[in-house]
């Protein structure tokens, strides 16, 4: 990983550090895991989209089955689908079946935790 440090790095962290080599390792060190990052990533494209964060939103007070979500995101039954599809993958809903019907709630209380911090700090900047 040290090789592929451009050049203009090295010679900044040369005049920056008494040993440069030692702290372009520490730097190294700091760099997140693959599958951390994939993770992350996954939940916030997740919520990258209006109708998923509608979504959410809709369960804060429970759970509801994917017909009345539907109703919610005023959306075809395909798009709801697939919105509540990619909201399950990233781990941000979960389902149970009743009979034919599947029943959503939020996965974890840290997703509406997640959506009250986007509010704070979309409230914070306007």
């Amino acid at each position: 990983m040290a090789d592929s440090v451009p050049e203009s790095t090295r010679q900044t962290l040369d005049r920056l550090y008494d040993n440069p080599e030692d702290r372009l390792t520490s730097l190294f060190e700091l760099t997140p895991d693959e599958t951390e990052v994939e993770a992350t990533r996954a939940v916030f494209k997740a919520l990258s989209n209006e109708h998923r964060i509608r979504i959410l939103e809709a369960l804060r007070d429970g759970e509801l089955c994917a017909c009345e979500l539907q109703a919610v995101l005023d959306a075809p039954q395909s798009t709801a689908a697939s919105h509540l599809r990619e909201l399950k993958d990233a781990g941000l809903v979960k389902t149970r079946r009743q009979g034919k019907w599947t029943y959503y709630r939020i996965g974890d209380t840290a997703v509406l935790q997640l959506l009250d911090i986007a509010n704070a700090l979309a409230e914070e900047t306007a």
